[in-house]
């Protein structure tokens, strides 16, 4: 009798708290600009064509109240921290963690746009691997404080080919060594595509994904996405300081930045050269 008056408990404050914001969410939207709507009074900001920004606002989402899904198919427990689902494959190992998806989602969109000069992470030992030279067959070998490219195997740019390369960089790099490779940027400044970073071990990394103003006043909104430990599906956060505007967080948040799973302060913004 006590577990069945716990579950419905349970079940009646979880539809409360999915409930607070329903007036912002679109169930059936299938990407991030068609699921989640701006605030009364705001109007989103749309990502020039082809551009970072439009590709994160039009990543596909899984259906509504679809649980996070780690590498191992089991389920995320905690239900407090995401809105909706990214629908895109994380692999099998436990690797795809906060700046993984990050560098997964900017190395993604540049594959897609043919970019490929252009898709290139550091090592955590400071060892630059360009995805160029891993298509032509390259690999890289690590022997003690060594790393090197040698002749491997035969030329490949398919996205298997590709998905193995950010295998690698998932294994060797991470936020410690994303926070240097990105540059620093005011909040006032922010833009689709920035990233919220705190380098180390652990560290983390969210990544914008939407944003929205108010024509009338300026006033700016931000949307945020994570991957987290162990690795798992991306996920949209919510906004659990303000249930009624989330997932929008607002650019003028003080100093401090709590995430539902991270606390972040405004000098750990940063963007992709």
């Amino acid at each position: 009798m006590k577990n069945k008056l716990f579950l419905i408990i349970f079940s009646l404050l979880f539809f409360q708290t999915c409930s607070q914001n329903n007036n912002l969410i679109n169930t059936e939207g299938k990407t991030i600009r068609e699921r989640f709507k701006p605030p009364v009074g705001f109007k989103r900001i749309s990502g020039e064509k082809n551009s970072f920004a439009e590709y994160l606002q039009n990543l596909p989402l899984k259906p509504h109240h679809s649980k996070v899904k780690l590498y191992n198919g089991r389920t995320k427990l905690s239900l407090n921290v995401y809105e909706a689902v990214i629908n895109l494959r994380i692999g099998e190992k436990n690797l795809h963690q906060c700046a993984d998806a990050v560098m997964r989602l900017r190395a993604e969109y540049l594959w897609k746009q043919n970019e490929y000069s252009k898709i290139h992470f550091n090592f955590t030992n400071g060892f630059r691997v360009d995805y160029t030279e891993w298509m032509k067959g390259k690999r890289v070998k690590i022997e003690g404080n060594k790393t090197y490219w040698i002749d491997k195997t035969s030329p490949s740019n398919s996205y298997e080919s590709f998905w193995k390369y950010m295998e690698l960089i998932f294994t060797y790099a991470g936020t410690l060594s994303l926070s240097k490779e990105l540059k620093g940027v005011a909040v006032e400044e922010i833009q689709i595509g920035d990233v919220f970073i705190q380098g180390g071990s652990p560290g983390h990394a969210v990544i914008v994904v939407d944003m929205a103003v108010n024509p009338a006043t300026g006033e700016k909104l931000f949307m945020l996405a994570q991957s987290y430990m162990p690795a798992q599906e991306i996920q949209i956060l919510r906004n659990n300081n303000n249930k009624k505007l989330s997932p929008w967080y607002p650019v003028k948040f003080g100093d401090i930045l709590r995430t539902p799973e991270w606390t972040f302060y405004k000098g750990d913004l940063k963007r992709f050269n």
